[in-house]
């Protein structure tokens, strides 16, 4: 868990500092440098119009865009994105999902129309949702947090029936206690491992699921940089010039390994079963 956490906590530090660590903008366009490999010497145009001594450490694209540059701010847009969509997948799932395990009616309705949602693999509910509300950033947040969202919901009501049959909730109950204090007071709490640790799982298909929707080039549009837009503008020179899918597809898979490395370690700090077990 500590290596993940980490992996992580690297991650994010690069997303913030990208300004800072970044050599030049992301943006700038460069023909005289095309393709260039890693670590080669080149030169760009400063504000001066006047050309100055430059490394490209990860190489160029097609376009002469500087691709560490591009991988660094990339790193924002996937872990805004997978942020984003953790909380909002927990949020909506957490309120339905409390409410499914307390109310029968409720839970009869919800429940098989979330069925019907998860019989859709969630890639292609994705791909479907931005084909129809158009690329964007919170399109994308949108289109992946609604095929996540039912499994948060069964995985809380799943936790509320269990609680729920806990003496110190039915004596809640046979006191008379509302059923809004039940849930904050008494359910609510029970619920958050499970939800901490489905968040780290949430994050990294997050970011995988974007990753694939900008390199098939219906996710983010093509100007913001993201792992998956530069791996897509390089896959037709790949076997030429593989620098431009490599290092981008480097940080994106140490990210989702650390996010899948640390879930797997808060699953084990937080279930008292497998702590015991250990």
């Amino acid at each position: 868990m500590l290596w993940g956490g980490g992996v992580l906590g690297l991650m994010v530090l690069i997303a913030v500092a990208a300004p800072w660590l970044g050599t030049v903008d992301p943006q700038l366009i460069d023909p005289a440098a095309r393709n260039a490999m890693p670590w080669t010497q080149g030169e760009i145009t400063a504000e001066a119009s006047e050309s100055v001594p430059f490394t490209f450490r990860f190489g160029t694209d097609s376009l002469g865009r500087d691709v560490y540059s591009r991988t660094l701010y990339g790193a924002r847009v996937s872990l805004i994105i997978g942020a984003a969509v953790t909380t909002l997948a927990i949020a909506l799932g957490l309120i339905v999902g409390l409410l499914a395990g307390s109310i029968g009616w409720f839970d009869a309705i919800v429940m098989r129309v979330l069925d019907g949602l998860m019989a859709i693999p969630p890639i292609l509910l994705a791909l479907a949702l931005v084909a129809l509300w158009g690329s964007g950033l919170w399109t994308v947040i949108l289109a992946i947090a609604i095929p996540e969202f039912p499994r948060v919901v069964r995985l809380v009501r799943a936790v509320t029936l269990t609680l729920s049959a806990e003496p110190y909730v039915q004596a809640a109950m046979a006191l008379g206690v509302p059923l809004s204090r039940r849930l904050w007071r008494h359910i609510l709490p029970g619920t958050l491992p499970a939800l901490i640790v489905q968040g780290s799982y949430i994050a990294a298909s997050a970011i995988l699921i974007e990753a694939i929707l900008s390199f098939l080039g219906i996710g983010i549009p093509p100007e913001i940089p993201t792992w998956g837009n530069i791996m897509a503008q390089g896959r037709t020179l790949f076997r030429v010039f593989p620098h431009n899918i490599l290092f981008p597809g480097l940080f994106l898979s140490l990210t989702i390994l650390a996010i899948n490395v640390m879930g797997d370690g808060l699953r084990d700090e937080l279930d008292p079963r497998l702590a015991r077990a250990i």
